[in-house]
């Protein structure tokens, strides 16, 4: 198959699997923004005056770059293991199969159908909670680094769990025992600093946690740990990750059979 068509492929994947989220964006874009501001309403509301983060930061302002950044890992991850997971049990994944579509163009489109989602997401959950609390770009660029960084990873981690899964049952499993303890232990309702020194050491074991306050050293200019040090844990699970997902898509990994 020339480049051309094999461009025009993954274009074509790409564009179909941003058109099946998009199409009922009531569901996978609305609902989780409704969550996002129903968390920061709740914590916001009870915790503001009680929890201590960075100076002249109030625990509001503090909570909604958290929110954000949780916001598109989460609906990344959803988006390629849902549709995946989907693809295999009604049986229309055959069509895919008998393409001539390499694993580069899978990856490409279903890890970058995962990062639209989980951006439109985020950015959905910003312009609806910056009206709570005063907010600023104090270094944007390390806020879009993370949240790219963060939504490929997490959609290129839905994806293996979308081949190694077999029924929904599966990636729901793996969404609440593994996805959400790591993103909710990951610093998004506070500071690691406040916690006792083995929950404080834990906390620096989870990749989530660097991408978080990676995320939010775009609004504050202060962070818990250095950017770059974040950036390095970030980029190194991605890379991790991207390998072993490419490698699985490659030797057609439980959707071969």
């Amino acid at each position: 198959m020339s480049d051309h068509g094999l461009l025009s492929g993954t274009r074509t994947l790409l564009y179909k699997e941003m058109l099946r989220f998009w199409k009922v964006s009531f569901q996978t874009v609305a609902a989780p923004v409704l969550t996002a501001v129903l968390y920061l309403l709740i914590f916001g509301h009870v915790l503001e005056n009680h929890v201590k983060v960075y100076d002249n930061v109030g625990y509001t302002s503090f909570l909604i770059p958290g929110l954000v950044m949780m916001s598109v890992l989460q609906n990344a991850f959803a988006n390629s293991s849902s549709s995946l997971i989907q693809s295999k049990i009604s049986g229309n994944l055959v069509f895919l199969l008998v393409s001539p579509l390499s694993h580069w163009a899978w990856f490409v489109a279903y890890v970058g159908a995962s990062v639209v989602r989980g951006v439109v997401v985020g950015a959905g959950v910003m312009l609806v909670t910056i009206w709570f609390a005063p907010l600023s770009l104090a270094e944007p660029a390390w806020a879009v680094v993370f949240a790219v960084v963060g939504a490929a990873m997490m959609g290129a981690l839905g994806l293996l769990a979308g081949l190694w899964a077999e029924k929904f049952d599966q990636i729901a499993a793996f969404q609440n025992f593994i996805i959400m303890p790591m993103t909710f232990l990951s610093g998004v309702f506070y500071s690691v600093k406040s916690l006792p020194g083995f929950w404080y050491g834990a906390s620096h074991l989870n990749p989530f946690f660097y991408m978080i306050d990676g995320f939010r050293r775009g609004f504050f200019g202060a962070s818990d740990v250095s950017p770059w040090t974040s950036l390095a844990v970030a980029g190194g699970s991605l890379v991790v990750v991207c390998a072993l997902c490419l490698h699985l898509l490659r030797i057609g990994y439980k959707i071969r059979h």
